[in-house]
């Protein structure tokens, strides 16, 4: 095991991320009152982001360059298990850090003795204007994040935003004590399931309402929109976790009605393909099968794929090994 050497390990996978890069790691960089590392881990881009990140030339700044990719959760399991702070800091590529983000979280988890903070976020409009994501109101009432809670907040079509989309910083110690890692095998939904299972095998997840996260929407993106495979690996991952935890009432009664919203959305995204297709006996099975998604229909189409997938077209991200949706941030 590696001993800790610094305060905070900034954890950053990137993939055909040269026109970011270098400022998320700027941001990270110039955290006050905390002694930092920052790893990015390249998934395999085909552009600059390598020679970006090299340019930087500051020795707190490690490129590990996969040599296939493997996704947003494997390039962050690498990072972890190369990191050598005390905590764990999930910076995503095209986003960045206020400056007084992680001296402040890891005060506040020390000194509540909790194993994973989460704090609230300013969403970035390409226009630079910033609106915070949840109310502070919402997240003071709350000072630790439970199980109950956090699932409940990760109900498809409930939100736009929710708490999947906060990015924690988690004590390294926890996560190798209880062997948890990023599900590699999803594309959607990996934050959701760590951060689930933290809080299963019982983390004690610290909350603070203020913004320190700058979650940076990009203009004239390609969107990365949820579709039905990305559904049935969400599914099978609440499977494998209702079957590694065990949840008490309050969760497990979340957690029924996530599935029933994953069902939902899995049977609203078959009806979309059958009519794309011009299939009506499909798409009329489809919708005896689950009546429930048929209402969804009738929702405006961009309230529909808002609450679907986050923020429109022209607001998601580059990364197309990974897809926004509403029970992650991006990853």
């Amino acid at each position: 095991m590696i001993e800790p050497t610094c305060d905070v390990t900034v954890v950053i996978a990137a993939f055909n991320a040269e026109s970011t890069i270098e400022r998320a790691v700027v941001s990270a960089l110039t955290q006050e009152d905390v002694r930092l590392e920052v790893i990015v881990v390249d998934d395999c881009s085909r552009d600059a982001t390598r020679q970006t990140v090299q340019a930087i030339g500051d020795p707190r700044v490690r490129l590990i360059a996969h040599q296939q990719n493997k996704g947003p959760g494997g390039a962050r399991n690498t990072a972890f298990d190369a990191a050598s702070g005390r905590w764990l800091a999930i910076l995503d590529a095209d986003d960045t850090i206020y400056s007084d983000r992680l001296s402040r979280l890891v005060r506040q988890a020390e000194e509540m003795n909790a194993d994973v903070i989460v704090d609230n976020l300013d969403i970035v409009a390409p226009q630079g204007s910033r609106r915070t994501m949840f109310p502070a109101a919402e997240l003071t009432r709350q000072p630790w994040m439970t199980l109950e809670a956090f699932i409940s907040s990760n109900i498809l079509f409930r939100s736009t935003y929710n708490y999947g989309y906060m990015k924690p910083v988690f004590n390294r110690d926890f996560l190798n004590q209880h062997e948890l890692r990023f599900d590699e095998g999803l594309t959607i939904g990996e934050d959701y399931i760590l951060l689930a299972s933290v809080l299963a095998v019982g983390g004690r997840c610290a909350v603070n309402p203020r913004a320190g996260y700058a979650y940076n929407l990009t203009a004239g993106s390609i969107s990365s929109v949820l579709k039905r495979h990305h559904v049935e690996a969400m599914l099978a991952a609440d499977t494998a976790f209702l079957q590694s935890y065990r949840l008490d009432t309050a969760a497990s009664r979340a957690q029924r009605r996530r599935r029933r919203s994953l069902e939902q959305a899995r049977s609203f995204l078959a009806l979309i393909d059958h009519f794309k297709d011009g299939a009506i006996a499909p798409a009329l099975a489809t919708a005896l099968r689950d009546p429930l998604a048929l209402k969804h229909l009738r929702m405006p189409l961009a309230a529909r794929l808002r609450r679907l997938i986050g923020p429109p077209a022209s607001a998601t991200r580059k990364d197309p090994t990974r897809a926004t949706g509403p029970h992650t941030s991006k990853g």
